[in-house]
């Protein structure tokens, strides 16, 4: 059984910016969930189509909102990872942070594209971590899209300022990460 994916961002508006949310949707039903951070960094004034189309996925229950609560161990670590982090460790973004404390938090798996920052977590905490390139290699080895169609997704991504990890959907295909 899939486990529910806590979405950044970063990785979510990959999907958004070319309309093809519908990938995320058919791969994954009723487990995508943004942490309350996340949805609110989509409440920006100069994307306001984005949280529309949030609003009306939360309504057709496609996804779902998650707050993490104050003065639980979900509260304390996001505030230790966005706010005031151990002695040489950086500062994370309050969506990411708020990412990897609730897919620890429900055994969920990580949906970022932020692999410098991330990725670090998700080992020290042994979560799943997918970036847009492996949501659109399950969407590929799921039929949901063929090659060429993940060339053209990944070209939109990219013509929209998404970072991705490599110029075509083939060679991440082949070579991943």
């Amino acid at each position: 059984m899939i486990s529910k994916l806590f979405f950044d961002t970063d990785c979510l508006s990959a999907f958004l910016w070319v309309s093809r949310e519908d990938i995320l949707f058919d791969l994954f039903p009723g487990k995508i969930v943004l942490p309350k951070q996340v949805y609110d960094e989509f409440c920006h004034p100069s994307i306001p189509h984005f949280k529309r189309k949030i609003d009306q996925f939360t309504q057709g229950d496609k996804l779902s909102i998650k707050e993490i609560l104050l003065d639980t161990e979900e509260y304390h670590l996001y505030y230790e990872l966005s706010f005031s982090p151990p002695k040489g460790e950086t500062v994370i973004g309050k969506g990411e942070a708020a990412v990897i404390v609730l897919a620890r938090a429900y055994n969920g798996i990580i949906a970022s594209s932020n692999f410098r920052d991330v990725a670090k977590y998700a080992r020290k905490y042994n979560l799943k971590h997918l970036g847009t390139g492996d949501i659109l290699i399950a969407a590929f080895k799921a039929e949901h899209i063929d090659e060429v169609e993940g060339n053209n997704i990944w070209q939109n991504m990219l013509a929209k300022r998404r970072a991705l990890p490599k110029p075509t959907f083939s060679e991440y295909l082949r070579t991943g990460r």
